[in-house]
C-alpha cells in the first residue's frame, strides 16, 4: 500500500522538438509521459517514496507506453484502469527559446472516465498524502471521483495536497472553475500554485493573503518561475530564490517541485514547519527538483535521484 496517492490525469505530452513551432510548422513531436499527478508520482518514486497512481488510460499504444514508463520508474499502477473503449489523452506542447511552454491541442479523453467506483478503500490503508490537481473537476464523473477520494482521505486522516494546475484547454466551461476550485480547497492541507494562478483565482500572489481565505491550510506555496517562490509555512511567510540553470523545457517543473516538497514533508513533522531554517531547506530542495526538470525535454529528468538533487544544491 503506497504512502502517497496521486489521483488524476495520465497522458502523453507531445513536445515540439523545435523552438517557436506550432501545429502548422512543427516538423516533429517527441512523446513523453505526462499528466501532473503522474509526473508527481514518478518524481516521488525516483526519490524513493512509495507512491501509487489512480487514473485511467486507453487500451492503446499510448496507454501501454505510459504504464510501462510508470512501472519502470517504480510507481504502483494497480489502480490505473485500462479502458478498451477510450483513447489515451495526448497534449501537444510548443516551447519558445527560453524553454517556456504552452499547450496548443489535446486529443483523447480516457482520463475523463475515472469514476468513484474505481477507488478502493483498501488502497488507502497506509496512505499519508493524497495529491491532486483541479483538472478532474472539469468533468462531472471525475469530479465525483475526487469527492470520494476526499472522503477516503478524511476517514483515514490522509493529508491533502492540491496543485491548482490551471489548464483551460481541459475545460468545456472554464468559468465553472471559479466556483469549483474553492470548494476543493476547503479539503486541502497544502496548496501549491503559480504566480499567474494566484492572481487568476485569488487576485493576489501573497501566500499569507491566500491562506487567510482558507485558514485551515498548513502551507501555501506560490511559484514564480525564474524568480523562485514565496511560501507560507508555520505561519511565517518567506521567499526562496530560484536555482540558475539553462532551461530547455519548463514542462513538468511545477510537478517536480511539488514532488520534492512532498518528499520533504514525509521527512519532517508539522512542528518542523514552524522552524524557518527547516522550512527554507524543504523549499530549497523542492526548488532544486523544479530546476532539474527544466534542463531536459519532457516532465521527468531521466537521471533524477536524491544524490543528483543534493549535488545541485551543493553546487548552487
Amino acid at each position: 500500500m503506497p504512502k502517497v496517492i496521486c489521483l488524476g490525469e495520465i497522458l502523453v505530452d507531445r513536445i515540439a522538438t523545435a523552438v517557436n513551432a506550432d501545429l502548422e510548422n512543427a516538423e516533429q513531436w517527441q512523446s513523453y509521459a505526462g499528466g501532473a499527478p503522474a509526473n508527481v508520482a514518478v518524481n516521488l518514486a525516483k526519490l524513493g517514496v512509495e507512491v501509487g497512481l489512480v487514473g485511467c488510460v486507453g487500451q492503446d499504444r499510448a496507454g501501454e507506453f505510459l504504464l510501462h514508463f510508470l512501472q519502470a520508474a517504480g510507481v504502483d499502477t494497480t489502480q490505473v484502469k485500462v479502458l478498451p473503449d477510450a483513447q489515451t489523452r495526448e497534449v501537444f506542447v510548443a516551447r519558445d527559446s527560453a524553454g517556456d511552454r504552452h499547450f496548443v491541442k489535446t486529443t483523447g479523453n480516457a482520463d475523463l472516465f475515472l469514476a468513484p467506483q474505481h477507488l478502493s478503500p483498501q488502497y488507502w490503508r497506509d496512505a499519508q498524502f493524497l495529491v491532486l490537481g483541479t483538472i478532474p473537476l472539469a468533468n462531472p464523473e471525475t469530479s465525483r471521483a475526487v469527492g470520494r477520494a476526499l472522503k477516503l482521505a478524511e476517514a483515514g486522516f490522509v493529508r491533502v495536497v492540491v496543485d491548482i494546475n490551471w489548464r483551460p484547454l481541459f475545460w468545456q466551461q472554464p468559468a465553472q472553475a471559479q466556483q469549483l476550485i474553492p470548494i476543493l480547497l476547503k479539503h486541502a492541507d497544502f496548496l501549491k500554485l503559480s504566480h499567474e494562478e494566484a492572481f487568476e483565482f485569488f487576485h493576489t500572489s501573497a501566500p499569507a493573503a491566500i491562506a487567510q481565505k482558507f485558514n485551515h491550510l498548513e502551507g501555501v506555496i506560490v511559484t514564480e518561475g525564474e524568480q523562485g517562490c514565496r511560501y507560507l509555512l508555520g505561519e511565517r511567510q518567506s521567499r526562496c530564490p530560484a536555482l540558475k540553470v539553462n532551461a530547455v523545457d519548463t514542462t513538468g517543473a511545477g510537478d517536480a517541485f511539488l514532488a520534492g516538497f512532498i518528499a520533504q514533508l514525509m521527512q519532517h513533522s508539522l512542528q518542523d514547519l514552524a522552524d524557518p531554517v527547516i522550512a527554507y531547506q524543504m523549499i530549497r530542495f523542492a526548488t532544486a527538483m523544479g530546476a532539474l526538470a527544466t534542463t531536459c525535454l519532457g516532465a521527468i529528468h531521466p537521471d533524477l535521484s536524491p544524490s543528483l538533487v543534493q549535488q545541485m544544491l551543493t553546487e548552487s
